[in-house]
C-alpha cells in the first residue's frame, strides 16, 4: 500500500486542476485561493492567462533553493513508492508509465520554481497553513484544496479536517477538496463524519464524480458552500 511518513511536494499543472475540481472557464475569473498547493504550477499557469489566484502554504517561508532541495530529496522516493503499488494507480494515455508521471510533476514543479519568487514578490505566494489561514472572511470566491485534505487522513485527525474546511468557507464562498481518498487508494476514514458535521453547520456539502481519475477510484470531489 502506498505510504508516505509526512506530506511531500508534488507538483500538478493547470489542466489537472480544471479536472480535479471540474473548473469552468468563469471558475477561472473569479478570486481563487489554492490551499496547500506545494510545488504546482496552477497559479504560474494562471496568472499567465490573467487570473486572480494566490496560493497558500507552510512551505512558502521557505527559499526557492531550499524548496528545490526538498523535491529533489522527495522525488525519487515517491516514484519508487509509486512503481511498488502501480496496481493503486490508473495507467492511461495522459500517464502511461511511471517514467511519464515523473516527468510531469517535474515539469509542473520547475515551472512554479520559474514563478516562485516574483510571485512571493507579488503575494501570489503566502506562507501559511490550515486549520488557521491569514486572510480576511471572504476574501476569495473559491477555494481548492489539492492532494492533502483526506489523501492524508492517516496522519491528520477529523477534528483538523472539519476545522480545515470550515477555515477554507470562512475565506471564501466555496470551497472543493480532491481527492476522497487516502494513501493507499482507500476512501478516507473522515470524509463521512466531517461532511455531516459541515452540513450540521448549515453548510451544504456535496461529492461529485469529475473527469479526473489517476489514484484508482479517486474521481470525486468535496463542494462545500454556504
Amino acid at each position: 500500500m502506498f505510504t508516505l511518513p509526512d506530506v511531500v511536494p508534488w507538483g500538478r499543472s493547470l489542466d489537472e486542476y480544471r479536472r480535479m475540481f471540474a473548473l469552468s472557464d468563469a471558475d477561472l475569473t473569479r478570486r481563487i485561493l489554492g490551499c496547500a498547493d506545494g510545488p504546482a504550477s496552477f497559479n504560474a499557469e494562471l496568472t499567465a492567462l490573467g487570473g486572480r489566484v494566490v496560493s497558500c502554504d507552510p512551505i512558502y517561508g521557505l527559499s526557492a533553493g531550499d524548496i528545490r532541495r526538498r523535491i529533489e530529496q522527495t522525488y525519487e522516493t515517491i516514484l519508487a513508492q509509486t512503481r511498488r503499488n502501480a496496481a493503486e494507480f490508473i495507467w492511461d494515455e495522459s500517464i502511461p508509465d511511471v517514467e511519464t508521471l515523473g516527468q510531469l510533476r517535474m515539469h509542473a514543479m520547475q515551472r512554479f520554481l520559474a514563478d516562485y519568487d516574483e510571485g512571493r514578490t507579488a503575494g501570489r505566494y503566502a506562507e501559511g497553513q490550515l486549520p488557521t489561514l491569514p486572510f480576511e472572511n471572504e476574501a476569495f470566491d473559491l477555494s481548492l484544496c489539492s492532494h492533502f485534505l483526506f489523501l492524508y487522513s492517516v496522519h491528520l485527525s477529523e477534528d483538523f479536517h472539519v476545522e480545515s474546511l470550515r477555515e477554507l468557507r470562512r475565506v471564501s464562498r466555496e470551497v472543493r477538496v480532491f481527492p476522497l481518498l487516502e494513501l493507499g487508494a482507500t476512501p478516507s476514514r473522515h470524509l463521512v463524519s466531517a461532511a455531516a458535521r459541515l452540513t450540521e453547520d448549515g453548510h451544504v456539502v456535496s461529492i461529485e464524480t469529475v473527469r479526473y481519475e489517476f489514484q484508482r477510484g479517486g474521481n470525486q470531489m468535496m463542494r462545500v458552500v454556504k
